[in-house]
C-alpha cells in the first residue's frame, strides 16, 4: 500500500501532486466552452451571482485587486469600473488555456487599460506582502489543493485594511432543494456537458467539486484561522453560492 499522501478530485482520493495536473486537464478542456459550463451548472444564475458579488465588494477608485481563478475575465470586467483608470487589476490563474480565452475576450471588449495577467498557483503567490487592496476568487477556491495554503497566501499579499472576497458554490439550506439540486448536478448536468461540450466526465468532476467544498461554516472558520477577522458569510439562492468575506488587520 502506496503512503503517499492522497486528496480529492472530485469523489476520487488521488496523490497530492497529480491533483494539479488532472485539475488542468478539466479548465484545459472547458476553457472554451466556460461560459457555457456555468449557464449550464446555475441556469444562468451565475451572471448575477457574480454581478451581486462584485457591487457588493466595496471596490473604491484606485485599488489594485488580485483575482484569482480569473482567467475567463468576467469578474476583473465587472471590477474594471469600480477601480477606475487609477486602479489595477492582476488577473492569476494556473491554467494558461483559461487566460488565453479570457485575455482574448476582454482585449475583444475594449478592456486592456489597468490589466495584467499571471499565471500562478494560489497556494504560492508571486507577490510580495501587502500588494493588494483586495484579493477576489470567484468559483475557483474549490478546485485548490491546499485550500488552507491559498487562504493563508492571500492574507499575506493584502495590504492592512484590504479584504478577501469568495464566491463559491456551497451548501444547500433549503431540504426540499436538495434533490432537484443533486437531480441537475449529476443527472442532467454530466449529459448537457456531453451534448454541448462532448465532454461529459469534466461536467461530472465538477458537479463532485462541489459537493467535496468545505461548507459554509467551515470555510469560515478557515478564513480565521489563516489570520482573516470580521469574517461574514452571505448565502444566495438558498445557499447554492456563498459570499465569504474576511479582512486584514
Amino acid at each position: 500500500m502506496s503512503d503517499q499522501p492522497t486528496t480529492h478530485f472530485g469523489y476520487r482520493d488521488v496523490p497530492v501532486a497529480e491533483k494539479q495536473k488532472l485539475v488542468g486537464h478539466v479548465f484545459t478542456s472547458v476553457a472554451e466552452n466556460y461560459d457555457l459550463m456555468n449557464d449550464l451548472m446555475s441556469f444562468g444564475i451565475h451572471r448575477l451571482w457574480k454581478r451581486h458579488f462584485v457591487a457588493s465588494s466595496g471596490l473604491r477608485r484606485g485599488d489594485r485587486v488580485l483575482d484569482l481563478a480569473g482567467g475567463t475575465g468576467d469578474i476583473a470586467a465587472l471590477m474594471r469600473p469600480e477601480v477606475g483608470d487609477e486602479g489595477e487589476i492582476v488577473i492569476g490563474d494556473i491554467n494558461n488555456a483559461m487566460l488565453r480565452v479570457g485575455r482574448d475576450r476582454l482585449t475583444d471588449r475594449g478592456f486592456v487599460q489597468g490589466l495584467r495577467y499571471a499565471q500562478l498557483n494560489a497556494e504560492a503567490l508571486p507577490f510580495p506582502d501587502r500588494s493588494f487592496d483586495a484579493v477576489t476568487i470567484a468559483f475557483g477556491l474549490r478546485n485548490v489543493t491546499d485550500k488552507q495554503r491559498a487562504l493563508e497566501e492571500m492574507h499575506r499579499v493584502l495590504r492592512i485594511g484590504g479584504r478577501a472576497l469568495i464566491l463559491e458554490f456551497s451548501v444547500v439550506r433549503q431540504d426540499w432543494l436538495k434533490p432537484l439540486y443533486d437531480f441537475h448536478s449529476f443527472q442532467v448536468l454530466p449529459r448537457l456537458g456531453r451534448l454541448f461540450a462532448q465532454d461529459s466526465d469534466s461536467y461530472r468532476y465538477l458537479a463532485e467539486s462541489i459537493r467535496k467544498h468545505p461548507n459554509q461554516e467551515t470555510l469560515r472558520g478557515m478564513l480565521q484561522q489563516a489570520g482573516f477577522a470580521n469574517v461574514t458569510v452571505r448565502n444566495l439562492s438558498a445557499g447554492i453560492v456563498a459570499i465569504h468575506r474576511g479582512y486584514r488587520v
